[in-house]
């Protein structure tokens, strides 16, 4: 193509939406706000859940029984999360959008019920079934924006959709500083329930995709989880399995750890504990920020420098970042400013979530498309799970949150050697 037909190109308008274009798109974004949403909850309640409960199940609240229940609690939720893998079979072949407003369902109603819990094995029974909803809702989000936008939006549309979850993120945050703090760990987890409007609403105003459709239409019935294995498919899954898995365990040690790291600095340095929360909610909101920038600068990245290429910048900068935070500023003697400061940095390269929803619906074909996007993060998950459990054992075992969260970054570092690996589809159309 030469440099004239290249500017026309540029120059061409974009296809305009249509109306259930764009309520998709919101349906599928508010749904991933409020995954995030109830996802944060957890990391900014767990304190004050787990003061309570851990002493009505039979054990004291000590700090090192807390941070031990917590770790094993978000392990639960994250083998939830893993176990969300069947969502993907369901959505190929009875719908994106049905199967999309399940899993709102399923993660709302139970991160309701949490808020019922009277002792910790309760609420780790609705932590884990939550996690199965919530697990699900990415993939399907993610795989209905891909085939429902026209080619030339829908990029820009995958970075638009994965600001969602960071934006749970500062809402959990807002309401923690608001409701939390007043009214306590419950009435955080009964905010929870909101969502199952948003289903109800996706199920009366969206359409299925118009490229479901006719791939349904004309494919003979196939087993996908089989397929993605296959030849045609097997390497790539994997290196995404892997590829994933380093992300989540990143999201899951930098963010999760983050509202207990940055309250443990504010009451070193002299704060209450009220204020400790509303400091642990401001960071939290600044790391949102940060993140929701990053997602919408990777996808203009990614179609400029290559997909591979935007992922090894996101990965390095997160293995800087979490080093720095909870390796360096958290031990400063002064290092709630330095730590805070950083925060924002991990948010922006934590970002790097938005190239696979760009990324992995290029790489396969539609009758297998969430099938494997919801392998591939379930694969993540329940590695990530294992992590978490021993990040859990290790601050125990050291008795300091820091350098266990920063050795993390060496994730990222064995990232960068992988991603060599994974097809580039920069360029590409999204394949039917």
């Amino acid at each position: 193509m030469n440099t004239l037909t290249d500017r026309r190109a540029v120059a061409r308008p974009r296809t305009p939406l249509n109306r259930s274009q764009i309520a998709g798109f919101w349906g599928a974004w508010a749904g991933w706000t409020l995954d995030g949403m109830d996802s944060f909850i957890y990391a900014l309640v767990l304190t004050p859940a787990l003061t309570e409960l851990l002493p009505r199940s039979g054990f004291a609240a000590t700090p090192s029984n807390v941070g031990l229940a917590g770790s094993i609690l978000f392990a639960l939720f994250l083998v939830g999360w893993g176990l969300s893998f069947i969502w993907g079979p369901l959505a190929d072949r009875f719908g994106r959008t049905k199967v999309l407003a399940a899993t709102i369902f399923t993660f709302a109603i139970f991160t309701g019920l949490a808020a019922t819990s009277t002792n910790v094995w309760q609420l780790g029974v609705y932590r884990f079934i939550a996690g199965v909803g919530i697990g699900g809702e990415w993939a399907l989000a993610g795989t209905y924006v891909a085939e429902a936008w026209p080619e030339d939006r829908r990029k820009m549309g995958a970075g638009y959709l994965q600001t969602g979850y960071y934006a749970g993120f500062f809402l959990a945050a807002a309401l923690n500083y608001t409701i939390g703090v007043h009214f306590g760990w419950r009435a955080m987890f009964l905010t929870g329930a909101v969502p199952v409007v948003v289903a109800i609403l996706i199920l009366l105003r969206v359409k299925e995709p118009e490229k479901w459709q006719k791939a349904d239409a004309k494919t003979v019935r196939v087993k996908p989880l089989r397929e993605i294995m296959g030849p045609a498919y097997r390497r790539r899954t994997w290196v995404a399995c892997i590829l994933l898995t380093i992300a989540i365990i990143g999201l899951w040690a930098g963010a999760v750890y983050e509202p207990s790291a940055v309250i443990q600095l504010a009451t070193r340095a002299g704060m209450s504990k009220g204020d400790s929360m509303r400091m642990a909610s401001l960071a939290t909101g600044l790391l949102s920020i940060g993140t929701i920038l990053g997602c919408l600068a990777l996808p203009p990245m990614a179609e400029r420098i290559g997909r591979k290429m935007t992922l090894a910048v996101y990965f390095a900068g997160m293995a800087v970042a979490i080093a720095a935070s909870f390796g360096w500023a958290f031990y400063l003697p002064n290092g709630l400013a330095p730590f805070i400061a950083w925060l924002f940095v991990l948010g922006f390269f934590g970002g790097n979530f938005a190239l696979f929803s760009l990324w992995l619906p290029e790489q396969f074909e539609t009758r297998v498309r969430a099938t494997a996007f919801a392998f591939c993060t379930s694969f993540g998950r329940f590695v990530g799970a294992g992590v978490n459990f021993l990040l859990g054992a290790a601050v125990l075992h050291m008795q300091t949150l820091g350098v266990p969260v920063a050795l993390t970054a060496l994730a990222f570092v064995l990232g960068l050697f992988v991603i060599p690996f994974a097809p580039e589809t920069k360029g590409e159309t999204l394949p039917q």
